[in-house]
């Protein structure tokens, strides 16, 4: 699938999706908050968001974090739409800079004038990117040095009845939305490949996936080195 006939089939979702978008997706996505709550970026450090949508999660950043730089990037320009619009009734808008663009290979140089980030996260968008492998490497490589890759998505569900997962599957197909059961694997590779250190659990039962790549620096407590 091309960039554009992605992008056109994501609009096409998100057309009139995007006006319950976050009141909907509160009871499913499990684990966001977390994920924000951790990025702890440094004074005055920048924070970019992959798969931004409407900006739930970059607002929220931007309450936490008063002093970072929030950039958000989307290939959806109906849900930037709806971003541009949240981030604006917020009064963010001199904080937040959006962008359009590919998750495996805008040019963040390009779209924002900052070619790295403190911290780099993806919540629930990996699940929904073709070539999400491609997308992984690509969020790597746009860590400043010390950042962190932090990323939430749907898990195996391998402490829940097999008959939720297959229902949870079958749902989330309509939705043009696939659990990605290499998640953990491409993670740990990625760890060793670029001497990463890789935090992974896997909250709810197995629900979601969370993961945290750090490209250097101490680890906090109870994490260890991939090898």
């Amino acid at each position: 699938m091309t960039d554009q006939t992605h992008a056109r089939h994501l609009d096409g979702i998100y057309r009139h999706q995007r006006f319950i978008y976050d009141l909907t997706r509160e009871y499913y996505l499990l684990g966001r908050d977390r994920l924000i709550a951790e990025l702890v970026p440094t004074p005055n450090g920048s924070i970019l968001e992959i798969g931004c949508g409407t900006a739930r999660n970059l607002i929220q950043a931007a309450g936490l974090y008063p002093s970072a730089k929030l950039y958000g990037v989307d290939l959806s320009s109906m849900m930037l739409r709806s971003a541009a619009g949240n981030i604006a009734r917020r009064g963010l808008a001199h904080r937040v800079r959006l962008g359009f663009g590919d998750a495996t290979s805008f040019d963040a140089q390009e779209l924002f004038a900052i070619a790295s980030f403190d911290r780099v996260f993806m919540s629930y968008t990996l699940s929904m990117i073709p070539g999400w492998q491609g997308a992984l490497r690509h969020a790597l490589g746009l860590l400043a040095p010390n950042g962190s890759l932090h990323v939430v998505d749907f898990g195996a569900c391998e402490r829940l009845p097999p008959a939720f997962k297959r229902g949870l599957d079958a749902w989330l197909q309509r939705f043009s939305v696939t659990p990605r059961t290499a998640l953990v694997p491409e993670l740990h590779a990625l760890a060793r490949d670029h001497a990463c250190q890789l935090n992974t659990a896997s909250p709810f039962r197995g629900y979601a996936t969370y993961a945290v790549l750090r490209k250097s620096g101490s680890l906090p407590p109870g994490v260890t080195r991939q090898r």
